[in-house]
């Protein structure tokens, strides 16, 4: 890669590395594997930033490699897991996604950790990074009826999870 565009890609994708790990984390829940998802995101970008047309989402863009690059591992991981142990492993954890004001920043984030993945992958992109649902179906690949309806149902499931903890901490 030439110095002037090694410089343009630098200035062009350094400012979401914070964001892009934040997001690694929530959806791999590993700082190690996280990191190696937005290191691999980040030579993707780098290897293929040619084909990227200055003026477009550079952050819609990052994120839609992230997310490939966590739909790999988990491929691999769940390859691994399902030789090494001949069992299937699934991990399903219902979960919500309203603030509830009585509720820590904490509480709130680990309930949509508790979310099914491709819940959390909605909730994640419309209402913590604020990508719009056209830009959100872009980045997940799916239709934006389905991006809605994933966000409905994470929706959802994250008030009842923190309803349920509003509960169980004494609030009516």
């Amino acid at each position: 890669m030439p110095a002037a565009c090694a410089d343009t890609f630098e200035t062009t994708t350094v400012p979401y590395l914070n964001e892009l790990y934040r997001t690694a984390i929530r959806l791999v829940r590993n700082p190690a594997t996280a990191e190696d998802c937005v290191q691999e995101t980040y030579l993707r970008a780098r290897r293929t930033y040619h084909r990227f047309q200055p003026g477009t989402n550079c952050r819609a863009w990052l994120f839609t490699i992230l997310l490939n690059v966590v739909r790999h591992h988990r491929r691999d991981a769940y390859r691994a897991s399902t030789v090494a142990n001949f069992e299937l492993v699934v991990a399903v954890l219902p979960a919500p996604t309203l603030v509830e004001s009585l509720l820590s920043d904490e509480e709130i984030l680990l309930a949509l950790d508790q979310i099914h993945q491709s819940y959390r992958e909605a909730v994640l992109l419309c209402d913590v990074h604020d990508f719009t649902y056209q830009e959100a179906c872009g980045i997940l690949q799916v239709p934006i009826g389905t991006v809605m309806s994933r966000l409905s149902r994470g929706r959802e499931a994250l008030r009842k999870k923190l309803a349920s903890r509003r509960h169980a901490n004494g609030f009516a």
